[in-house]
């Protein structure tokens, strides 16, 4: 029998393009404590990543920071998150975040939500 251990560790990839986002957005709100990042149910195929200012850190909240750019994740969004590599793309006049979780098992046609398999 394997047993498996969770660890809290919260680990992502996070592109030049994103920090430059993140710092430029943190930079216009100084009192936000970083960038949140966060799963809720929605979409076709079942989970959508979030973003928002972080206005406090929480209590089992994890932190990564890195070159003056912290990204929060509560632990509930933790198995969600983990791994993900997060990039800030521009295409003609849109731009947005474009997360890529090796761990998720499939994407709605449109790109706006996930499938994960727990």
């Amino acid at each position: 029998m394997t047993v498996e251990t969770f660890n809290p560790t919260l680990q992502l990839t996070v592109t030049e393009a994103a920090r430059a986002h993140i710092r430029n957005q943190l930079s216009r709100h100084p009192e936000a404590q970083g960038l949140r990042l966060y799963v809720k149910e929605s979409g076709c195929s079942g989970f959508m990543y979030q973003v928002d200012l972080a206005n406090e850190v929480n209590a089992g909240d994890q932190i990564w920071e890195e070159d003056g750019v912290r990204i929060v994740v509560d632990a509930g969004s933790l198995p969600y998150v983990n791994g993900t590599k997060i990039d800030f793309v521009k295409e003609g006049l849109n731009a947005s975040f474009r997360f890529d979780n090796p761990r998720a098992s499939g994407a709605c046609g449109c790109g706006e939500s996930f499938a994960f398999d727990e």
